[in-house]
């Protein structure tokens, strides 16, 4: 089923979120872009049996489908394998959203707006009007150190470089070269901006609140923030020569997922 507008949230062990969240995103959805938005549940085989629920969502739910994998693979790589459905779908917005309510579906309106003169729209905790919730100080030195060390490795004055609520027009992740991303965690979140900004797009940063879940277990590790610090540097020749190679061929408008949806409504 095709849309113009879909949101990709994958999903691991959140239980107790799926169903509130999901509902929430809908009514939004149909509010700001009535009968014309998919939201694109991809789950990774969830051992507390989130896939289930999602399953009885797709059910329910018109807008709602499923696309299972049989393996915790990897945040990056669901988003990739949620995008190519989405491309397959004839979306033209395509925003990564977290099924654990820290990113709050009253945004949604202010990215598919702000969409109409962007390339790529960033929620922003780091701009005048954001911030976050509930986060210890370790946590807050974590990400705002990651985010000042990213912006100073690839000289780029993006202000929340690590965030991952976020909306892409189509023509940006057709031309990003999103096959050769290998990186996860906070990593593929740098990425993709950065390789957006390579690509000559435009990109714009909207303020949100971000507050950390008040159910299920985070995902985020120390090893997460560590990888970055070793992984960034090789991202200023690795994206470049990505989004280079890109431009010598035509769009990745081809882009396939390796998981088909089991449930997708028609």
């Amino acid at each position: 089923m095709s849309a113009r507008v879909w949101v990709v949230m994958p999903t691991y062990n959140e239980a107790e979120n799926l169903d509130r969240i999901v509902r929430v995103t809908v009514a939004e959805l149909e509010r700001v872009t009535p009968g014309d938005h998919r939201i694109l549940i991809v789950d990774d085989n969830s051992p507390d049996g989130t896939g289930a629920i999602a399953e009885a969502l797709a059910d329910e739910l018109d807008s709602v489908e499923v696309l299972h994998r049989a393996s915790k693979r990897g945040l990056g790589h669901a988003y990739l394998e949620g995008f190519g459905r989405a491309l397959a779908g004839e979306a033209e917005l395509v925003i990564e959203m977290d099924a654990d309510f820290s990113h709050d579906a009253r945004y949604l309106e202010a990215m598919v707006c702000t969409a109409a003169d962007a390339d790529l729209v960033l929620g922003s905790r780091y701009v005048d009007g954001g911030g976050v919730r509930d986060w210890g100080l370790v946590r807050r030195l974590i990400s705002r150190g990651g985010g000042l060390y990213a912006r100073t490795i690839l000289g780029i004055d993006v202000r929340d470089l690590t965030g991952g609520f976020k909306c892409f027009r189509r023509d940006v992740l057709e031309a990003i070269e999103l096959r050769s991303v290998r990186s996860e965690g906070y990593v593929f979140q740098i990425e993709l901006t950065y390789r957006t900004i390579l690509a000559g797009f435009t990109v714009k940063e909207i303020p949100i609140v971000f507050q950390d879940r008040a159910a299920g277990i985070s995902k985020m590790s120390a090893q997460i923030a560590l990888e970055a610090i070793w992984l960034v540097p090789r991202l200023r020749r690795s994206a470049a020569a990505a989004v280079s190679a890109s431009r010598e061929r035509e769009p990745n408008r081809d882009l396939l997922t390796e998981s088909q949806p089991r449930r997708t409504r028609i």
